[in-house]
């Protein structure tokens, strides 16, 4: 099995989280493979910018999530491993990357997205990272 260590944002512009929907018309949160001595910070940043146009800063790190699928170029099975970053986006404006295969994509309120999501795993993962980016948000307005 080929394990692969990718990297991935879950990104908020106030209380909207940004989603994309692939060729095979499932939502997600963007992300990528690290590769060439990047970290997982530098690889989440980056393929939140290519894949969906925005500009996002880091706020916390929020966990972990993996799943195999069977590789047909490949021919073997892939585990893919991501850790992931709750986000802030410096603007709401997004402009999908179409040339990746993405077909849609923006920002969601919560409730929206959640239902929007394809897979129960990442569902999950936007609860959490909702929790921590609000305790984040209410820690910030009381230093000000």
């Amino acid at each position: 099995m080929l394990i692969r260590n990718c990297s991935g944002g879950v990104v908020f512009w106030e209380d909207n989280v940004l989603i994309l929907k692939n060729e095979k018309g499932e939502w997600s949160f963007p992300k990528g493979v690290i590769k060439n001595e990047r970290t997982p910070n530098e690889v989440a940043t980056a393929r939140v910018r290519y894949e969906s146009g925005v500009k996002a800063e880091i706020v916390s790190p929020v966990g972990e999530t993996s799943y195999e699928f069977y590789s047909t170029t490949r021919r073997k099975p892939v585990c893919n491993r991501i850790n992931w970053f709750v986000m802030e986006a410096e603007k709401p404006e997004v402009s999908i990357n179409k040339m990746e295969g993405f077909t849609d994509g923006g920002f969601y309120n919560f409730d929206d997205a959640l239902e929007m999501i394809t897979y129960s795993q990442d569902q999950s993962l936007l609860k959490y990272a909702y929790n921590k980016y609000k305790e984040s948000t209410e820690r910030k307005a009381e230093l000000v």
